[in-house]
């Protein structure tokens, strides 16, 4: 964990907040895959939580990445107005 905490920082703003957005997004995929895969047949229930938490990495990694850039633009220009 302090590798992770070390490594953060160190990234461009949009990359932190698409892998911070990936991470949670995934996480949370996995949880409700798992949820549903128990809930339809759970034998495979594990497949489930790939199927779900894969793609919803993707996609908040994705949203977290558009995220960071509004934010990267929007302090650019409230640098520039200083």
């Amino acid at each position: 964990m302090k590798d992770f905490r070390e490594y953060l920082p160190t990234l461009p703003l949009p990359g932190r907040f698409a892998l911070c957005g990936g991470l949670a997004a995934a996480f949370v995929g996995a949880v409700a895959g798992l949820i549903v895969g128990l809930h339809v047949h759970p034998a495979t229930a594990w497949f489930a939580v790939f199927e779900l938490g894969f793609p919803a990495g993707i996609l908040g990694a994705l949203a977290g990445g558009v995220v960071g850039c509004v934010v990267a633009a929007v302090a650019a220009v409230a640098r520039r107005f200083r």
